[in-house]
């Protein structure tokens, strides 16, 4: 059966021209972003040894993404999806080679804010378009490979952006990161497809978001994403803030512990995310996105309960790949829970939604952390998982109905 998938997802990348080339856009500019993530903090951590810069910089990377999803989605469906990518990709360009020559570690909080804007036009742009360039019944495959190249880019961009700065510094790993956004470019200009049906009379740019938000609450996949995910967001952040002390003071473990922990859940995303297309295509929504955010919650509770480290990353596998495969489904649940025209806004809100709960999160999880420690921080994550997994089950009792992409409308 395994194998039978494996070829459905190779015969995707080969008979859909469109998808392959927005795969491979999508794959260099994953590298960039991570190269990017990498390379800056390295280089804002040498230039002033003081973590608040770092922590303005961390903050910046994903400011962008609440403030635009809560006020520019609009945007995403009124102008050309196309254009959006491109333009994200070539301000990319620009910034990362002007990084080089920035003075202090202001002008590169700056300059990774003006990044972090155009990524987070770019994620919303790539998601809405991607049903108008695979037939619906490919969708949760092509959102598999697209979840396996971005979460795959995580390891290897941030483990290639490390090395990458260790030999010659942050300012080649810039110009490899402007590098990759171009040719990310160069690959979305040659899809042939339209990456939306029809872009209708705008109601003004209150009107078109609250139109977004409104078929938000009102539609039920929509709604189930909304509470169900920003749930376990919340407990994501805890799990951001702790890891490093489930690492370093729990395991006693050192940096090295906690690299580790990181790439663990980073492969178990990669699993997650390719298993998640076969699992829709034979189940429906229902029961796989319940239970991938139980496995989530279930893989947290038992590495925060783990004696070593080693037990830990077999754990954070089975959480990250529980994680991997209900990012997948939240995806095809808004494609197919959002008309076309209403699917970029849809994106760009609850994107931005679930950052800034997630910001919440962290906010709460650094006192929480303190007081109480890394293993309670991660099991009050675990059980804000099984509360998210009841949340999407109960929710869940009608599926969206499928979506025709550009081709098939015509």
């Amino acid at each position: 059966m395994s194998r039978v998938r494996g070829d459905a997802r190779l015969r995707l990348l080969r008979t859909a021209p469109g998808f392959r080339l927005l795969f491979l856009a999508a794959f260099a500019s994953g590298i960039g972003t991570w190269l990017a993530f990498v390379a800056l903090v390295l280089d804002v951590q040498e230039r002033t040894d003081d973590a608040r810069w770092v922590s303005a910089l961390l903050i910046v990377e994903f400011l962008p993404i609440v403030v635009l999803g809560l006020l520019a989605g609009p945007l995403v469906d009124r102008l050309s999806r196309r254009w959006i990518l491109v333009a994200s990709d070539l301000a990319r360009v620009v910034v990362f080679l002007a990084l080089p020559f920035a003075p202090n570690a202001l002008a590169l909080v700056l300059l990774a804010l003006a990044a972090g804007l155009a990524t987070s036009l770019f994620r919303p742009a790539l998601y809405a378009g991607l049903p108008n360039v695979v037939a619906d019944r490919d969708l949760a495959q092509a959102n598999g490979l697209l979840q396996t190249a971005e979460n795959f880019t995580w390891a290897v961009g941030a483990l290639a952006g490390g090395a990458l700065v260790a030999l010659s510094g942050p300012d080649a790993a810039y110009v490899v990161n402007a590098a990759s956004f171009l040719a990310s470019a160069v690959l979305l200009l040659r899809i042939r497809e339209s990456l939306e049906q029809v872009r209708e009379t705008s109601l003004g740019h209150l009107g078109d978001l609250l139109e977004g938000l409104r078929a938000v609450v009102r539609s039920r996949p929509l709604f189930t994403v909304l509470v169900a995910w920003s749930i376990v967001m919340l407990g994501n952040g805890a799990v951001n803030v702790a890891e490093v002390f489930l690492a370093t003071d729990v395991f006693g473990a050192g940096d090295f512990g906690y690299g580790v922990l990181v790439a663990a859940g980073a492969v178990g995303l990669v699993v997650g995310s390719l298993s998640a297309g076969g699992l829709i295509e034979r189940h429906g929504m229902r029961a796989p996105y319940a239970l991938a955010i139980a496995v989530m919650g279930a893989g947290t509770l038992a590495a925060a309960a783990s004696p070593a480290l080693w037990v830990a990353v077999a754990f954070v596998v089975v959480a990250g790949a529980g994680n991997g495969a209900a990012v997948v489904c939240n995806v095809v649940l808004v494609q197919r829970g959002a008309p076309d025209r209403l699917r970029g806004r849809v994106f760009s809100a609850l994107m931005g939604i679930g950052y800034g709960v997630l910001g919440i999160g962290m906010i709460v999880a650094g006192p929480f952390t303190n007081a109480y420690g890394a293993r309670a921080a991660w099991s009050v994550a675990a059980g804000l998982c099984a509360l998210g997994a009841s949340v999407a089950f109960l929710l869940l009792r009608e599926e969206p109905a499928p979506q025709m992409s550009a081709e098939e409308a015509r």
